[in-house]
């Protein structure tokens, strides 16, 4: 089994760690992933997208000049999906310490915008397939402690608008649930922290789901740009870091907490 090893300049933050990270084909599971492997980790990359999981796990593997990238196939709302993902992380890497439930998609509109089955596929994606990503990472978790779940929330599951009615649901029910297992496990005697991150409005391809149908794009993303304190949106990167933390050792007094990252948004 090939093992990650340290490179020039890095810090090791999560040397010897093993991580599985959803939604890493693009935006911050990417940078999420690049990031846990510079600092040390090897990483398990899954997407729904193959050719797109496997091309970002490639450019890891590039960069760094070691194998310490492996990418799966996981559709996140598949319970038959998550069994087999967890085989991959044990023949890949020999196990999981650290769990990124990054995976999920904006649906915007008004509770009347809604019908039953789209109102479903919002929650399926955003908080069934957190639920499940725990459930089945929880056993292997055991045997890697001390560990870490970080789930992506948002800070629409903390601060309600009238036209997200299924993404604010949706990510406060992560944020919730987050509190729910790390009390389980802390309850249980387990050094397994769970704790979720809240980014606001940050450039990856999802920024344009929130512009939804029929909007101008340009007088949308001004109109999101207004509402965030520090002028800009934020960077894939600058959420990595704050993952970076909670899923490293030195967080391991932290669990069942929220961390913003939201230009401010949050304080007025």
């Amino acid at each position: 089994m090939a093992q990650a090893r340290r490179f020039p300049g890095m810090k090791g933050r999560v040397q010897g760690k093993k991580a599985l990270i959803t939604g890493a084909a693009q935006g911050i599971g990417a940078a999420t992933a690049r990031l846990l492997a510079m600092e040390g980790a090897q990483v398990l990359l899954t997407d729904i997208d193959a050719d797109a999981v496997r091309a970002q796990a490639d450019a890891i593997n590039a960069e760094t000049g070691a194998t310490c990238a492996f990418a799966a196939r996981l559709d996140v709302t598949s319970e038959a999906d998550w069994l087999p993902a967890m085989t991959a992380a044990n023949e890949t890497m020999g196990g999981l310490s650290i769990l990124v439930n990054n995976a999920g998609i904006v649906l915007p509109g008004s509770i009347e915008d809604f019908d039953l089955d789209r109102w479903r596929r919002g929650m399926t994606v955003n908080v069934d397939s957190v639920f499940l990503g725990c459930k089945y990472a929880l056993p292997l978790l055991r045997e890697k402690q001390p560990a870490s779940i970080v789930n992506l929330s948002s800070i629409a599951g903390l601060i309600a608008s009238g036209n997200f009615a299924n993404y604010n649901a949706s990510k406060a029910a992560v944020w919730l649930l987050s509190k729910s297992i790390a009390l389980d496990c802390a309850r249980k005697g387990w050094d397994i922290r769970c704790n979720s991150v809240h980014p606001t409005f940050i450039n990856t391809p999802i920024l344009n789901d929130l512009v939804g149908e029929g909007r101008d794009p340009d007088s949308v993303k001004v109109k999101l740009l207004s509402q965030i304190p520090v002028g800009r949106f934020g960077e894939p990167e600058e959420v990595a870091q704050a993952i970076l933390y909670l899923a490293s050792d030195e967080s391991r007094f932290v669990t069942g907490s929220e961390l913003k990252i939201d230009g401010g948004i949050s304080a007025m």
